[in-house]
Parts: structure tokens; C-alpha cells; sequence
């Protein structure tokens, strides 16, 4: 996912009559309680790390690992400043209670601060189709949180928000973001030409997908890398 579906000007008031948004991560305790996803996400442990609902108090420390050159490079202009990171965490939980979108915090093993995110927006309800992708500080790049994280995001959307379509767009020159895809089993199905701009120039883009059977067959393979 290289555009971040939050856009500022497009959001609507938070005062919506009617609706309640936490501004801390809540959820249940693993990925596979009845509790609704809708209410709140849960806590995913996993190999070195946890996944969690993005809280206001994240706002700091994504902003500091997410607007680097290196880790912006290929993604579209993060918030930026602290106080656009809370504005967007304000819009992640709007959309989840809406069933549109799931935003994970990545929290290292031993941490309490988050270094990066695992985003999943639905794309088709009716067909049950989802966009997902990820962002994680550099300085974490190569220590396996992103293959710990994936296994559990995929497993959250094939799960409880019975996703059978992923797909993640990944621009033809982000080397790594292209290998952390094969690698985790996604499928190149084609390129998108010129379909991402970034500081004024058109890239291309690759589209991957994995499907609900494919991720069945796959899973196993995270538990030996």
C-alpha cells in the first residue's frame, strides 16, 4: 500500500453524533476471540514482537520512525508533524468502527513505543477484497519483525475480517519492499504503469496478491523462517 488511505482534507468532524473512538489501543487478548474487530482491535503476540491498536500516544514515535528519507522514500508523504500522526490514529479508529480499516501498531519485544504499522483496508465488502501494507523504521530492517508481523497480520485478515483477496501495491524501483512481498508468498500479478507519484515523479507500481487458500497453504512456512 504506497498511498496511505488517510487524507486530511477529506476527513470528516470527530464530534460524528453517535460515535465513540478510543484514543488508546484496547482488544482482546488474541486474534482468535469471538470479541468484534469493530469494537477494537486485539493484542497479537508474536515471534519478537506484538501487534497492537494504534494509540494516541504513538503519535511521537511514528512520526519519528516513519518520516525519515529512507523509510519514506517510496510511500507517500507521511503526517508530518506529531500532530498530524494523532489526527490520522483518530481517523484509523473512525474507519475500523466503520469496518473499513485496520491499523496495527508494530511493538518490539521488551517495548512499549511503536516503530512502525501493518494497515488493512477493505477494498469490496461484498467481494471480500482487501489492500494491506506496512511501514517500519529502518532501524529495524533485517531483524525479522516484518515476516513475524506479516504472519500475523495476514492471519488477522484471513481471519476475523474473512478477507479472501489481499493485494499490496509496491513501486518497481522498492527493492525491499518487492522481496519482503515474495518473500512472505504474495504473487506478482502484474505492473501498474506510472500509477504512483512521488515528489513529482511517476513510477510504476507492482501488484501482489494473496488469497485466502494461498495463505493456507503458505502459513506453515513462517513457523521455520
Amino acid at each position: 500500500m504506497e498511498m496511505m488511505p488517510y487524507q486530511p482534507h477529506l476527513d470528516r468532524s470527530m464530534s460524528d453524533p453517535g460515535l465513540t473512538l478510543p484514543l488508546t489501543g484496547c482488544g482482546a487478548p488474541e486474534a482468535e476471540s469471538n470479541t468484534d474487530w469493530r469494537l477494537g482491535l486485539p493484542v497479537l503476540d508474536g515471534q519478537g514482537l506484538t501487534l497492537r491498536e494504534l494509540a494516541i500516544e504513538d503519535a511521537p514515535a511514528l512520526f519519528a520512525e516513519l518520516t525519515t528519507e529512507e523509510v519514506a522514500r517510496f510511500i507517500s508523504p507521511p503526517p508530518a508533524s506529531v500532530e498530524g500522526f494523532e489526527k490520522f490514529i483518530r481517523w484509523a479508529h473512525k474507519q475500523r468502527a466503520a469496518s473499513q480499516y485496520a491499523c496495527f501498531a508494530v511493538v518490539p519485544e521488551g517495548q512499549t513505543k511503536a516503530v512502525g504499522m501493518f494497515q488493512i483496508r477493505m477494498l469490496d465488502t461484498d467481494q471480500h477484497v482487501a489492500e494491506w501494507g506496512f511501514a517500519l523504521g529502518s532501524d529495524y530492517w533485517g531483524t525479522g519483525l516484518f515476516v513475524a508481523g506479516a504472519h500475523l497480520a495476514l492471519a488477522f485478515a484471513f481471519g476475523p475480517m474473512e478477507v479472501e483477496r489481499l493485494e499490496a501495491r509496491s513501486a518497481t524501483p522498492n527493492l525491499r519492499g518487492n522481496g519482503a512481498l515474495r518473500k512472505i508468498g504474495a504473487v506478482r500479478e502484474a505492473v501498474l504503469s506510472k500509477s504512483f507519484e512521488r515528489h513529482g515523479e511517476l513510477l510504476d507500481q507492482a501488484l501482489w496478491t494473496i488469497l485466502r487458500e494461498d495463505w493456507r497453504r503458505i502459513r506453515g512456512a513462517f513457523a521455520v523462517n
